[in-house]
């Protein structure tokens, strides 16, 4: 075999080898995420992959509700906002953000007059569509709600259909349509100082 073909077979092996390279990571890359092991950050959790969030979504989901009242209990826009955008993001970002900036327009709540004290989830049923997760859920809260002059305490339970999927890096909210509010429970009403 002459040296001419030598070479051109080497380089065809060469060719070959990363072409093949190529395609490795090609594949890695186009993989699905769940088969990577990925992991995405989740609120007081730390980051957890799509089956771990499945494993432990009823820690998680009282966190990220926590985090929605908390933003909710702010007054300026951009705080709502930016709490709102830790867990929530695309129509559920959208949807609560409005909620709370329309109740503040509408004369509703003005000041920083709610005060979540308890919370516990009460139901949760999830289906896993990759790395989405559609879940119904509720759950009950215990909490103050001030006026001009006197306040009420509070202890509704809520339901709702939520989307909860990977979105820069975070497990969030990306729908959040609430079903249901019981107020059969709505509590006391306490005069204001």
């Amino acid at each position: 075999m002459g040296a001419g073909v030598k070479d051109k077979s080497r380089w065809l092996v060469l060719g070959v080898g990363a072409l093949v390279g190529l395609l490795v990571v090609a594949i890695i890359q186009w993989m699905p995420a769940a088969g990577r092991g990925d992991a995405y950050t989740a609120v007081d959790q730390g980051s957890l992959s799509p089956e771990e969030f499945r494993e432990t979504s009823y820690l998680v989901l009282p966190d990220m509700l926590a985090l929605i009242y908390e933003a909710f209990a702010e007054t300026e826009e951009d705080q709502i906002y930016d709490r709102l955008a830790r867990v929530a993001a695309g129509e559920a970002l959208e949807t609560l953000y409005l909620e709370r900036v329309g109740a503040m327009a509408g004369g509703g709540l003005d000041e920083g007059d709610q005060e979540l004290h308890d919370m516990e989830l009460a139901g949760l049923s999830s289906r896993r569509v990759g790395d989405t997760f559609e879940m119904t859920v509720s759950w009950r809260v215990v909490g103050t709600v001030g006026h001009a002059t006197h306040m009420h305490v509070r202890g509704n339970t809520y339901a709702a259909d939520l989307t909860i999927e990977p979105v820069e890096g975070a497990w969030r909210m990306t729908r959040f349509d609430l079903t249901d509010v019981d107020r059969t429970d709505a509590g006391l009403l306490v005069a204001g100082e």
